[in-house]
């Protein structure tokens, strides 16, 4: 028997709503295609935007969106892709694809899709190849409100009224795609570029500096102990590859238990690096003023066979569930230090929440993780101690339970995960001093392998979770084998 214990009066901070945030590029068919299809397209839209997948990320209540990139974003000029559709520079993708890129989606559609969605902005700015200037008079065009060359030049470009902007990244993996800069060198770009990141009004930027890539924790310790003080976040990107190596990162589908097991410890090694990186960052920032950010994870596998290698789409599968509820639970864990996440990426690329083909949309296993999950947003982390056994192989053996608890507005949300592929997981949950009696759950579940696809869009999907019994003080559960649970008092 597996036990879970949950103490109601252990109320520990709160978890940012943003944690639970996505990651739009210009890769593929994440932007075209998948969140953008003109206002011309006969797939149903709002000013260009699906209205399908704006619906389903205003369902899971989407708390952030960034864009333009990833390394995308360090070639991005922003002035290109502002004015007249018709007029708009066309460039060559150099990163993804060797598309061409008609600038069609920029500054003003992102905001319409961000204000349709009902999401904050998260805008990265370009320090790889941009200037100074390039990212001062982005700020200025995006939130200055009174009278100024880029105030003038949005009203000319049809806004008068400034938006407003908070959170800004200065540069994307400048370690590597993003310039190739060693820490030091970085750290006082960083400190050069967030001098000229101004507050216009009572907007107020909160400002990223570029962290480091998977276990860097020098690019961590030179950059924090350089630009530690000019800095509101630092963050830090770990994808889970399957096989731990570039060349051939395994299968989206076509995989078997071990390299399930391997893929689900690969993944819940974020918890260690989080721990690491923080561990540094406590050195040079004693009093926590400084945030940490997981602006891209998730999976990350060879592409679909026949489908562009620039694009990175991949299928979805009940792993990637799993993956999902187990990362979201390590960042809750450290919800005290960790102020936002992003899951790589949105629509039609990497661990992708929504896939498009035409007008036909599929919610993945991933997306439904999040639907699960959506009650722990802004809620307070209660203290619990959870015993559970162990599941996978001899080479890779993971613990079989993951578990959050939170509560919120007197709503005590309970998800948990059994990782075993094949066991399923008898549990039994003390909560003193709580009528469990009306408890309440619903269940995300499947084989290893079981993914939605268009020709069967509902395979995976929530469904009401009748094998849980409440009374007074306390609950019993029966998990099958690699599901995610949502339970609710």
């Amino acid at each position: 028997m597996n036990r879970l214990i949950i103490n109601v009066n252990d109320r520990k901070n709160i978890i940012n709503r943003h944690i639970y945030g996505h990651f739009s590029e210009h890769l593929g068919r994440c932007i075209y295609g998948g969140l953008f299809v003109g206002e011309d397209s006969e797939i149903p839209n709002v000013k260009g935007m699906r209205k399908d997948v704006v619906d389903a990320l205003k369902h899971i209540k989407a708390p952030n969106l960034r864009w333009p990139g990833g390394c995308f974003a360090d070639e991005y000029h922003w002035k290109d892709g502002i004015g007249p559709k018709e007029n708009r520079k066309k460039m060559v993708n150099t990163h993804w694809g060797g598309v061409v890129e008609d600038n069609s989606f920029g500054t003003h559609e992102f905001m319409e899709l961000c204000d349709q969605i009902g999401c904050e902005p998260y805008i990265n700015g370009n320090v790889g190849s941009g200037t100074v200037q390039e990212m001062q008079e982005w700020v200025e065009y995006l939130t200055f409100d009174g009278i100024s060359p880029m105030a003038k030049l949005r009203e000319e470009n049809g806004r008068k009224e400034s938006w407003k902007v908070k959170y800004w990244g200065v540069g994307n993996e400048n370690w590597g795609c993003g310039g190739n800069m060693r820490p030091e060198f970085y750290a006082d770009v960083y400190r050069q570029y967030q001098t000229y990141i101004r507050n216009f009004g009572d907007n107020k930027i909160f400002k990223i500096a570029c962290g480091a890539s998977d276990w860097n924790y020098e690019w961590t310790e030179k950059v924090m102990s350089i630009a530690g003080k000019y800095m509101d976040a630092l963050t830090v990107h770990y994808y889970t590859l399957p096989t731990g190596e570039w060349k051939d990162k395994g299968s989206a589908t076509n995989f078997d238990t071990d390299m399930y097991y391997q893929t689900i410890y690969r993944s819940l090694q974020m918890d260690k690096l989080v721990t690491d990186h923080l561990q540094i960052m406590h050195k040079y920032d004693p009093e926590h003023k400084v945030g940490f950010i997981v602006d891209e994870w998730g999976t990350w596998y060879n592409v679909e066979p026949g489908t562009n290698p620039g694009f990175l789409y991949q299928q979805n599968t009940m792993r990637d569930a799993v993956v999902a509820s187990t990362t979201l639970d390590i960042f809750n864990k450290h919800s005290d230090r960790i102020v936002m996440a992003n899951i790589a990426q949105t629509v039609n690329v990497l661990q992708a929440v929504i896939l498009t083909e035409g007008d036909k949309m599929i919610l993945t296993p991933t997306y439904h993780v999040f639907d699960l999950f959506k009650g722990h947003q802004d809620a307070t982390l209660l203290g619990h101690w959870l015993e559970s056994g162990s599941s996978g192989n001899d080479a890779n053996k993971i613990p079989q339970l993951s578990t959050t608890v939170s509560e919120k507005s007197g709503r005590i949300t309970i998800t948990m995960t059994n990782m075993s592929a094949s066991e399923s997981a008898d549990i039994e949950c003390s909560v003193p001093g709580i009528d469990c009696s009306g408890i309440k759950g619903q269940i995300l579940t499947g084989k290893i392998n079981d993914m939605n696809t268009f020709d069967n869009l509902y395979h995976i999907a929530v469904k009401p979770f009748s094998d849980v019994k409440g009374e007074q003080n306390l609950f019993k559960c029966k998990l099958p084998a690699c599901s995610v649970v949502e339970l609710v008092i």
